[in-house]
């Protein structure tokens, strides 16, 4: 239990209406798991308003409601704590139910339409090797130390997050690295979170479904940097236009890292191809079994950070040539002389990154076959530029089903083929049913061609309809290409 006026500490307060002095068992936003002495936050969503549901989570045992608006009739026995923001107030009100557990070891956040998920791991793999304890929340996975933990959203609402954390702190962990989505941002998820410091990766055409405009995108990443202290450190990528746009507003240290312009951290390629990469960083030269001048960026950062976090250069660059690839993150397969790479490359810009780095590591001798698709109920301005991309560097594209959701994946198909030009559309196929699709590529897969199947990466499930079907990307290329090889032996 926790006192209801420790738990108010920091929080703008329009009014408090009732007894404050009461024990807190638990924070709520579902109306459904309210229980006895609970706080229960109305939040209003795109399609429900938590306030609707006051009357029922005061039966259910709730002692304190935090509100935008007051109900017409109040209860006596209710504390009503009356705010501008519900979802800002349970930031700070989360953190302060678990005694701010952020503060109690080195949070570093990373933000950026690319890269967020395989930045955290890798930094989350590095401190592990280094010899520390750390924490992951990201998009695939949350760990405290090697203990995964399933994870639903690429950054949890802010009482979860805040009880993952503690329960990391609890374990002995010194660092956590956490993805921060622009939701996340917006709808406070992060607020009353101490961050030592930030990652901007990039920002490309993505979630305008959500956010409507490009600007107001970058108003939610950049807003990630305007919570950062002076006591913390911003590192962003300079080679992205928007890197120092990210910065302008931040009291944070400011730091940047490139690969062509001049930098705090600066990165060369010396070679590329599908066995990994040889750099030079700081002026010593490493090998990363990873593969990409993506990947590249997604080092430097790492280091960057290691570096700003005051570990020896040495140490990191060992440790960080060790490194192992994402799930799901230009995950590289060779079965039968056939080159298969999964990737969750689900935005225009992520999916050229991805077809751009084949381009320069193919020799030219071999076909790139791409297998792409694009979720339903998302924006969908991004589909005729996903086909148009995957025309544009490959030499077959079979255009299928990604996650249709409540969508006719069919009718998604038609809106991608509207970015096919009269040139490309001889080397395109529509299949709806993605096995299928991936099947087909794999029978016009000859020795060293490259296959592509793009959009789900790590992943291991279909969402048709309300329903999440198991569907695993690699575990399906594998087999299909296997299962056709073995066949023509």
């Amino acid at each position: 239990m926790r006192n209801l006026n420790d738990i108010l500490n920091n929080v703008t307060v329009i009014q408090v209406l009732g007894n404050s002095s009461i024990g807190i068992s638990e924070l709520i936003f579902d109306s459904r798991k309210v229980s006895a002495n609970s706080c229960f936050f109305t939040q209003k969503g795109t399609k429900v308003d938590a306030h609707e549901f006051i009357p029922q989570v005061i039966e259910a045992g709730a002692k304190a409601i935090v509100c935008e608006v007051l109900p017409s009739v109040l209860n006596d026995s209710i504390c009503y704590v009356l705010v501008d923001d519900s979802s800002e107030a349970m930031g700070v009100m989360a953190s302060n139910y678990y005694q701010n557990p952020s503060s109690k070891l080195k949070l570093i956040g990373v933000t950026g339409t690319n890269g967020k998920t395989t930045t955290v791991t890798l930094l989350h793999q590095l401190y592990t090797k280094l010899g520390f304890k750390a924490g992951l929340i990201s998009t695939v996975v949350n760990k405290i130390g090697e203990e995964e933990i399933k994870s639903t959203h690429t950054t949890p609402d802010s009482i979860s997050i805040n009880s993952l954390i503690a329960k990391m702190v609890d374990a002995g962990c010194s660092h956590c690295y956490m993805e921060v989505s622009s939701h996340a941002v917006v709808q406070h998820r992060v607020t009353g979170l101490d961050f030592l410091g930030g990652v901007f990766t990039n920002i490309t055409h993505e979630h305008l479904d959500y956010h409507k405009t490009f600007s107001e995108y970058i108003k939610a990443k950049r807003g990630f940097f305007n919570l950062l202290g002076s006591d913390s450190f911003a590192l962003s990528n300079r080679d992205d236009k928007n890197g120092e746009v990210m910065l302008q507003e931040t009291s944070a240290k400011k730091h940047f890292y490139a690969l062509k312009i001049d930098a705090d951290f600066k990165t060369k390629i010396i070679e590329s191809n599908f066995a990994g990469l040889s750099l030079k960083l700081d002026n010593q030269e490493f090998w990363s079994p990873l593969i990409g001048h993506f990947n590249a960026y997604n080092l430097t950062a790492v280091y960057a950070v290691g570096v700003l976090l005051g570990d020896d250069k040495l140490e990191l660059l060992t440790a960080l040539s060790t490194l192992k690839t994402v799930a799901g993150r230009f995950q590289y397969i060779n079965l039968f002389e056939v080159s298969g790479i999964v990737d969750y490359a689900h935005s225009p810009d992520a999916l050229e990154n991805v077809l751009k780095t084949i381009k320069d590591i193919r020799t030219g001798n071999e076909q790139v076959i791409t297998v792409v698709g694009c979720g339903g109920d998302r924006d969908c301005t991004k589909r005729p530029m996903m086909a148009a991309i995957a025309c544009k560097f490959s030499d077959r594209v079979i255009l299928t089903s990604d996650n249709p959701r409540t969508e006719d994946p069919a009718a998604i198909i038609e809106e991608m083929k509207t970015g096919v030009d009269a040139t490309s559309k001889r080397k395109v196929l529509a299949i709806t049913d993605r096995r299928e699709a991936i099947r087909t590529a794999a029978s016009f897969a000859q020795r060293n061609d490259i296959l592509l199947v793009a959009g789900k990466g790590h992943e291991t499930y279909q969402e048709i309809n309300g329903v999440r079907n198991h569907f695993d990307d690699v575990e399906v290329l594998t087999e299909s290409i296997t299962e056709i090889n073995k066949s023509e032996a």
